[in-house]
């Protein structure tokens, strides 16, 4: 029987390898800002669970480089992502001295090459298996729930991450809940606007592109320009106009954040929404009206259906857009998870930075995961009705 080698699966071999062989697996600090010592798998971690970790890498790399079923590469996948997961909280109570609050313990280059070469593994299985929308999800839900129930058991408290957590575990939730306000309420305010601009756009050709020509100039704005330039309008409307003050209108905080992403969000949704409504099938409309349906009725009841799978897909880009932006919102004092990235900025703070920047991946990628799936099921939806 001869072996077929898979292309792909050659280069995640040869990146699991050198994440587990020659790159640091960890790395140990003496407190959160002195540099630090890097350390293998076998010095990071104690014999029986580094021989465990690299027999699991060893494996991946085996079945990633061979031409092997999907359904083993994904279990492989995440099998060893599982031991990862659990060998690096292993090795920060390996590393850390007894009674000692100060030495610091975090995931090295090595961990991340092995991760981002074992996810590679799982989305290349995933692809190949092609699983429904719902699957997917219920696959983002086992992921997270697994992620969630090693933060519950302390299984990561060693982690330099999760101490700097813990010692700003109130002020995180509150920066979550303003970095969720600023996307998602953003996101919901271009929806609103978004759609019946871009009908109208629709509707009348000759508005459509001026109207896309500015949103599309706004779109090449810097962010950090864009919260610039709102700080005076802003500042002028909170004093002079009574009551914006008491609203939240000020020139810096929340409300410049919340209008530039607003501004960056129409051009999304606007534009898709011409775009879907323009892909309508003639035939569909003119059976519409064959059948004495109004312009409101057409547009309920014909046009808007077919023209919600793209429509989505705008708002798909604007949310997981948003929740990246809404990160630079904090050097204008409106919060979110870019106060953590900052000030770990400001203080050589890896580990501070990690804390306001690993929750807005996670969030960008659930986001991502979970639209695409609805923007999926909506489709056939679309398909079957034209071609009836």
């Amino acid at each position: 029987m001869q072996l077929r080698v898979d292309k792909l699966g050659v280069i995640i071999a040869a990146l699991a390898a050198y994440g587990a062989f020659l790159a640091p697996f960890a790395t140990f600090r003496a407190n959160r800002i002195v540099a630090g010592e890097a350390r293998s798998i076998s010095e990071a971690l104690p014999p029986v669970w580094a021989t465990v970790i690299l027999l699991f890498v060893i494996a991946a790399a085996i079945v990633a480089a061979l031409k092997t079923p999907s359904p083993l590469r994904l279990a492989i996948a995440f099998s060893t992502i599982a031991a990862l997961a659990l060998g690096i909280g292993a090795a920060a109570g390996h590393l850390t001295p007894p009674e000692n609050s100060y030495a610091r313990v975090s995931p090295a280059s090595g961990f991340w090459v092995l991760l981002f070469a074992l996810g590679l593994l799982a989305a290349d299985a995933l692809t190949r298996l092609r699983p429904s929308p719902l699957v997917r999800v219920l696959f983002l839900c086992g992921v997270l729930g697994f992620v969630a129930a090693l933060l519950m058991s302390g299984t990561w408290d060693g982690l330099s991450l999760l101490k700097e957590y813990a010692s700003r575990a109130e002020t995180f939730w509150a920066e979550a809940g303003k970095h969720v306000m600023l996307a998602l309420g953003s996101l919901a305010a271009a929806t609103i606007i978004g759609i019946p601009v871009g009908v109208l756009c629709h509707r009348v050709p000759r508005l459509r592109d001026g109207l896309l020509g500015v949103l599309n100039a706004i779109q090449t704005i810097p962010s950090i320009a864009l919260f610039g330039i709102l700080i005076a309008p802003l500042g002028w409307l909170a004093i002079h106009v009574p009551g914006a003050a008491a609203i939240g209108i000020r020139g810096i905080g929340a409300a410049p954040a919340f209008v530039a992403l607003f501004l960056y969000s129409l051009l999304p949704v606007v534009a898709n929404t011409v775009v879907g409504l323009a892909g309508v099938p003639r035939e569909a409309n003119d059976a519409a009206r064959g059948i004495g349906m109004t312009d409101f009725q057409r547009l309920a009841g014909i046009e808007f259906p077919l023209a919600f799978p793209v429509i989505l897909t705008g708002i798909r880009i604007v949310l997981v857009q948003n929740i990246g932006l809404a990160t630079i919102a904090a050097l204008i004092g409106g919060g979110g998870f870019g106060v953590f990235v900052f000030q770990g900025v400001g203080q050589t703070a890896m580990d501070l930075v990690l804390l306001g920047a690993v929750p807005t991946v996670v969030l960008a990628f659930t986001a991502a995961i979970v639209l695409d799936a609805l923007i999926e099921m909506a489709t056939p939806n679309r398909n079957q009705v034209q071609s009836a």
